[in-house]
Formats: structure tokens, C-alpha cells, sequence
């Protein structure tokens, strides 16, 4: 057994402990614990959970709003690792800058950085956004239609990324895309814009934005866009969404084409 005197020696440490990491610890209470409970609780999703709260608040057709309900959720009910209200400042400025007319996401989740982009683009462009979790999906579908956009203007792809990738020409008509959205698993960050190079999917020029690219990080796929010499790289330093206190960064990639 441990004696009082060593414990009564450790508690000064676990105090500076929480203090030093309490954001990280509320993170993990509001994202994992809460979470089950209320999965427990309601026997649906949280995504679902989201949708009936922006459903029930939010104005039908009005994109803005959506967003801002949205916002209202994650910061006083449950998280949601949406783009957020800070980022989600740069990615608007970002489509506003590039016009894109073919724009990619990789990563729906709820649909919030779909519903951001697609108000941005200009009269003809089109966005195939692509979730893997037929659940998300399915909420993603909803919440995009409440916005206004079509299937026209905004096409939901449901499906691993490493499968549907290679399947964007021929089945989706996605030829080459002129913007990239990345906030999917970041362990995949790396391997999905190999797999856009390996099919020729980049247009020359082309942006690709990556978010969460330092919490929890992505430092393989840094490490190639910085080295690999196909890519001009910029870091957006921010804080991870709904959380100021936690460090974490975007990073904006132009495709160069050349290696």
C-alpha cells in the first residue's frame, strides 16, 4: 500500500496537473462523457440531437442562422467538432478569395462547413461533400436541404473517402476540383490528397484547406506539403472550435503541380 505521506506528496502535483490541462479535461467531459450520457438518455445521436435542436430553432432557407443555431448548441449543450464560428471566418474568406467552381469536402459530419461554403460559391459551382457514417449522413442530408441547396448545388456522397475517391470522375463527374475542404479522420489527411494526386483531381492552382492540423494534429501530411514540393503552405494559427483556450491551426495549400 501506498503510505499517506507519498499520496499527501502527489496531490500538489495533481493540482498543477488539472489546472495546466483543465481545458483539455472539459473538452473530454463535454465531448466523451456527456456524450454517452445522453446517448443513454435519449437513444439517438448526438448529430441527431443537434439537428432536432437547430430544426426546432433555427429559420428554414436561411443558411446564416442555421450556422449561428448551430453555434448556440455546441457552446451550451453538447460539442460538436464542427468548423466553428472562428474558422469557420477563414474558410468563408478563403471560398469568398478563390471562387472555387468545383469544391470538395472531405468530412460532412453535420453538414456546418457544407452549409458555410455552399452560401460563398457563385452562380453555377457546385460542392460534393463526402461523409463516411451513414448516420451523419443521413443528418447532414436533412440539415443541408433545411439550408435551401439543392442536389444541384450541393451533392451528399456516402462512403469511405479511400472508396469514393477513386470513383469521382466516373461516377460523380468530378473531373478536377478547384477547392478542397479536409476535416475527416486526420490520420487520412496524408493518404486522401496522395489518392486526389494519383487521379488527377487537383486543378492546377487548386486550394486545399485542412483543418485541426495541430489538435490533434496531423504531422505526417505537414511534414509531405512542406516537403514535397508540390505545394505553397500557409498556417492560419487559431484555437480548436468552441474551445479559444486550446491551441490548434488550419492550413491552406496551394497545388503547385509540380514535383
Amino acid at each position: 500500500m501506498v503510505s499517506p505521506a507519498v499520496a499527501l506528496a502527489f496531490i500538489p502535483f495533481l493540482v498543477t496537473l488539472i489546472i495546466r490541462y483543465r481545458h483539455y479535461f472539459l473538452l473530454f467531459y463535454r465531448a466523451v462523457l456527456v456524450r454517452r450520457l445522453q446517448d443513454c438518455l435519449t437513444g439517438i445521436s448526438r448529430e441527431e440531437r443537434a439537428f432536432q435542436y437547430v430544426l426546432t430553432h433555427a429559420i428554414p432557407g436561411d443558411p446564416h442562422h442555421i450556422l449561428e443555431t448551430f453555434d448556440q448548441w455546441c457552446y451550451h449543450c453538447e460539442y460538436l467538432s464542427n468548423v466553428g464560428p472562428h474558422k469557420g471566418k477563414i474558410l468563408d474568406r478563403l471560398i469568398c478569395e478563390n471562387t472555387p467552381l468545383t469544391v470538395l469536402e472531405l468530412g460532412t459530419s453535420c453538414g456546418y462547413a457544407t452549409i458555410l461554403m455552399a452560401q460563398c460559391l457563385p452562380m453555377g459551382a457546385r460542392l460534393y461533400t463526402v461523409e463516411m457514417d451513414p448516420r451523419n449522413a443521413a443528418v447532414a442530408e436533412k440539415v443541408i436541404r433545411l439550408a435551401g441547396f439543392d442536389e444541384d448545388t450541393v451533392e451528399l456522397i456516402v462512403g469511405a473517402s479511400e472508396e469514393v475517391i477513386p470513383q469521382l470522375k466516373e461516377k460523380h463527374g468530378l473531373l478536377k476540383a478547384d477547392f478542397v475542404f479536409m476535416d475527416h479522420w486526420k490520420r487520412c489527411y496524408l493518404r486522401d490528397l496522395q489518392l486526389l494526386e494519383a487521379h488527377g483531381l487537383l486543378l492546377e492552382g487548386a486550394t486545399i484547406v485542412a483543418d485541426n492540423v495541430v489538435f490533434p494534429g496531423a504531422p505526417h501530411f505537414l511534414q509531405y506539403v512542406k516537403t514535397c514540393g508540390k505545394y505553397q503552405c500557409k498556417m492560419h494559427r487559431t484555437s480548436l472550435e468552441y474551445f479559444r483556450a486550446i491551441p490548434d491551426g488550419m492550413a491552406e495549400l496551394t497545388y503547385t503541380g509540380l514535383d
